[in-house]
């Protein structure tokens, strides 16, 4: 059984990933202890609120996440853990990411109410292990003012509307994350984060 670290930096619906991500069949540990995200197999970086506090926060942490990702660890970042894989945020002036994939995140268009709250669908551009047995088309559950924009489309794996097409699954390499938050999305929720635990397996 995979052992997987997600990251405590107080930001976050924490218990309700833990409980999905143990259903999908991975021992979790909700953790800021940055031994345990070295000896884990995989890290979720979970996440709700604010870019800036939430880079503040995970200052002490940064360096671990970074390097495990650099090394080749699986890596899933949830909605504002998406957001912090890039280099820069936009949120409140210009805010340094982990850079771990480039290119920002903006602010959903002005025409929309924000933040975007409740359900959309997800639009599959590629296939991809991560959405494995996900009809396309199906329903997510968002909560976010922000997206990414990255600098390179090949990273883009599902996109979703809402003022604006946006990415909303990305994946490069051993990076995965979702704007949508999986652990409040039923079952094609389940189902990602079933085929994240198989990824960590392989």
């Amino acid at each position: 059984m995979p052992q997987v670290s997600v990251v405590n930096y107080g930001v976050g619906n924490l218990r309700s990933v833990k409980r999905g991500l143990e259903k999908s069949g991975a021992k979790v540990l909700i953790t800021h202890n940055s031994k345990d995200l070295s000896k884990s197999d995989a890290i979720v970086l979970p996440g709700v609120g604010a870019f800036a506090a939430a880079v503040k926060n995970l200052a002490l942490l940064s360096g671990v996440v970074k390097q495990s990702a650099e090394d080749g660890k699986p890596l899933f970042g949830i909605c504002l853990g998406l957001q912090l894989l890039f280099t820069r945020s936009n949120e409140g002036g210009s805010t340094d990411g982990l850079d771990l994939i480039s290119g920002e995140i903006v602010k959903l268009p002005d025409s929309v109410k924000t933040p975007q709250m409740g359900w959309n669908t997800v639009d599959i551009v590629q296939p991809h292990p991560l959405l494995e047995g996900v009809q396309n088309h199906s329903y997510a559950y968002f909560v976010h003012t922000y997206v990414p924009k990255p600098s390179k489309q090949k990273v883009i794996v599902a996109t979703t509307e809402y003022g604006v097409k946006f990415p909303s699954v990305i994946a490069k390499r051993n990076l995965f994350a979702t704007q949508f938050h999986p652990e409040k999305s039923g079952e094609i929720g389940l189902i990602i984060l079933k085929n994240f635990v198989k990824i960590v397996r392989r």
